[in-house]
């Protein structure tokens, strides 16, 4: 049985996945008197079914589903791209651990034991909202950050595939160096985004072949500070605004556009830096042509310690051996590093820490 609720309202809609009538019943009154709108399902087969055509914004189901059972609805549900993050609570009549616990490993975002009392389902109900809203925004703001990439990468077409390959590259060596979570995450968002500045960049400096000249140097070392500036509305960037700043910096201090050296400079922005000329360098650009890897090795390890943070060009040349043989990351990179958006690298040993 389907049913979907005719009463007016703009609340949130709820799948309630239920075999027992009394109960579906029971929970369909409460759920329209709190004011959601409600579309029912009595089996795991028919549920699917009602979530693809009717996209709930929460569902409520019980693991003893005939035809199909919870546990597979869930799994279902999170292979799912298009319901990977709805939020799911069970209702189980078993409260025995073992079941919570499948249950949430099949994919559930809570566990309520039946019988239930209302108020602690409703204040559950309102958690997942609150969660999903946080999972909305972060989707997003992701979604910002990727339009900013390409928009750098359509302004400057030679750059094709450069960000990406940045925030692969930065973020692996953060990796390596012991970064985890935000700080990570920051790390990928800095370097997709740290020649976002060139938006504001004259199109013929961009398309300009052979040397730069010393006024041509000047407008492109402006990029870093407009960057920062295009981002700084980003609640997140907070975090890697500080990298798209300062990725120009030299550890001898005659970088720009602050001139800070050392360990003043901010690590993400320090890593960056490496992954920036790498790329430049072995990938060429139209003021220069492309080096051989060895080059490449040689040129990087050339400026350690007066462009480059010493402790990491050995790291990131390791890390680079790493990418060449195939090797995954040390750990799972944040979306905005993986260079294929479906591939998630498995974890792997573990990092060596880097001077913070």
């Amino acid at each position: 049985m389907v049913d979907v609720a005719t009463s007016p309202g703009d609340g949130a809609l709820v799948c309630v996945m239920e075999p027992d009538r009394a109960i579906q019943g029971l929970l369909t009154r409460l759920l329209r008197a709190e004011g959601y709108r409600v579309v029912t399902a009595s089996d795991g087969e028919v549920g699917l079914r009602v979530v693809a055509e009717h996209r709930p914004d929460l569902i409520l189901l019980e693991l003893g589903m005939p035809r199909m059972d919870g546990y597979e609805v869930c799994r279902r549900l999170r292979a799912d791209p298009r319901t990977v993050a709805l939020p799911v609570i069970i209702l189980a009549a078993d409260s025995a651990v073992e079941e919570m616990v499948a249950g949430l490993d099949a994919g559930a975002d809570d566990f309520l034991a039946k019988p239930f009392q209302q108020v602690e389902l409703l204040a559950r109900m309102r958690s997942a909202f609150r969660m999903r809203q946080v999972v909305r925004r972060m989707e997003e703001a992701h979604s910002i950050v990727a339009a900013l990439a390409n928009a750098v990468e359509a302004k400057d077409d030679k750059l094709d595939g450069h960000c990406r390959r940045m925030a692969h590259r930065a973020a692996r060596l953060g990796a390596r160096g012991g970064l985890r979570g935000p700080e990570l995450e920051a790390v990928a968002y800095g370097a997709l985004l740290h020649d976002v500045g060139k938006i504001g960049m004259p199109q013929q400096l961009l398309d300009k072949k052979g040397p730069l000249t010393e006024d041509d140097r000047t407008i492109l070392a402006r990029h870093p500070e407009i960057g920062e500036r295009i981002c700084a509305p980003l609640r997140s960037a907070r975090a890697f605004g500080p990298i798209i700043r300062h990725h120009h910096e030299r550890w001898d201090g005659a970088g720009y556009p602050d001139g800070v050296r050392g360990e003043a400079i901010p690590l993400g922005a320090r890593i960056v830096a490496i992954a920036d000329a790498y790329d430049a360098i072995f990938m060429g650009r139209p003021y220069r042509p492309a080096r051989t890897l060895d080059e490449t090795y040689e040129e990087l390890r050339a400026g350690s310690g007066t462009q480059f943070d010493p402790a990491l060009v050995p790291i990131f040349l390791a890390e680079v051996e790493r990418v060449e043989a195939g090797l995954p990351s040390s750990v799972p990179l944040p979306p905005a590093a993986l260079l294929d958006r479906d591939h998630v690298e498995p974890a792997g040993q573990e990092p060596t820490p880097v001077a913070r």
